[in-house]
């Protein structure tokens, strides 16, 4: 199947079971998302669900968190992944979008990039979600699953994948399609056991074509069966070379 092809069966099939898929992630405002997406790396949103309540109450502007230090804050993100790193981006971020931003969370992809603890991911979710820009945040689950389905090609990096993305998807889809793929990696094609049997979308995705096909089937048993005679004769060759070494020995005796 063309790459081409399985963008319009993707977009079609998303477009109308999850027409308007959002973050997991808890937020009201652009503030808000940003210091949950800055903790949830490398973390689950469920965990970031847990911690950011308090932190929403305690710190509800930038000001506030501005005015905090990377060991008051520790003590709130303390469960979550790197949260030494993690304190101190926030109270920079905060520090920044006070000194800098006049207190608002920026748009522009390189203003956000300057704010400590944004990479490029982090900057492209601020302005998809909260902008509703046209922007492709690459994450472990997005890389994964655009790869899979075949809707990238030989993409090394997030950023190549993000590229590949951006040239097949139409500008409307491409803040919706970003949270397709986390979804459907969260809870479908997962890392290392996908779900391919029940997989909605099986019948055009590339890694179920490779895998499950009777053809790939067949591949799997012919590499099972060589297996095992190589190990059939592996086995056999090293009893000769014991008893080769055992005569070898009773002889110099």
């Amino acid at each position: 199947m063309l790459r081409a092809e399985r963008y319009r069966h993707f977009i079609a099939y998303f477009s109308t079971h999850q027409p308007d898929a959002q973050t997991e992630l808890h937020y009201g405002n652009a503030f808000q998302l940003l210091i949950a997406v800055i903790l949830s790396a490398q973390c689950t949103d469920k965990r970031i669900n847990i911690v950011t309540p308090a932190i929403f109450r305690d710190f509800p502007t930038p000001e506030s968190l501005a005015g905090a230090t990377p060991g008051e804050i520790f003590e709130y993100i303390k469960s979550v992944s790197y949260p030494n790193n993690k304190s101190k981006h926030l109270v920079g971020m905060a520090k920044m979008l006070v000194d800098v931003f006049h207190g608002e969370v920026p748009s522009d992809l390189n203003e956000l990039k300057k704010l400590p603890g944004v990479g490029r991911k982090t900057a492209n979710v601020i302005a998809s979600v909260v902008y509703e820009a046209p922007a492709m945040a690459v994450d472990t689950h997005v890389f994964r699953v655009a790869n899979r389905i075949g809707l990238t090609n030989k993409a090394k990096t997030p950023l190549a994948a993000e590229k590949q993305l951006l040239e097949y998807l139409p500008k409307e889809t491409v803040r919706f399609a970003h949270h397709w793929l986390i979804l459907h990696g969260r809870y479908i094609c997962l890392a290392r056991s996908p779900r391919c049997e029940i997989c909605p979308i099986n019948w055009f995705c590339r890694y179920y074509e490779q895998t499950h096909t009777e053809a790939a089937l067949k591949r799997a048993e012919a590499a099972k069966a060589k297996k095992a005679k190589d190990q059939k004769k592996k086995k056999k060759l090293d009893t000769i070379a014991k008893e080769l070494k055992k005569r070898s020995v009773e002889k110099d005796i």
